[in-house]
């Protein structure tokens, strides 16, 4: 029992030993590599922030750029109904005006043919 004592005991001393001279250049090249690494997701994160904004900034203007296209192609198509209607309207009362001259026509004739029999049946 007396070797196990002796034997943890000297254990013992030899790790507190080895970890007491521990370099302390490697603690502050650990907390240099953390501030480095911080800074550089930092940075990072700036950049992405960035990049995102401009993404956005581009994405509205190319939205707003086809919004306005688009106002202009309906305003063409309105334009472009408006004048097929007008010519539309243009024929249906060009065609009126001609019905309505044929059928005048085709009274005047009918009235002369009943006068002509009138006149035949008088005579």
């Amino acid at each position: 029992m007396k070797k196990l004592l002796l034997s943890t005991a000297l254990l013992l001393v030899l790790s507190i030993s080895f970890t007491s001279c521990r370099d302390t250049k490697k603690a502050e090249s650990i907390e240099d590599a953390i501030e480095n690494s911080a800074e550089a997701t930092n940075d990072a994160i700036e950049n992405a922030a960035e990049a995102t904004g401009d993404a956005v900034e581009n994405a509205v203007d190319a939205a707003g750029n086809a919004i306005d296209k688009t106002v202009d192609a309906a305003g063409d198509a309105v334009d472009a109904a408006g004048d097929a209607v007008d010519s539309a309207v243009d024929a249906a009362g060009d065609a009126v005006n001609n019905a309505a001259d044929d059928a005048a026509n085709a009274i005047d004739k009918a009235s002369d043919a009943v006068k002509n029999k009138i006149d035949e049946v008088k005579h």
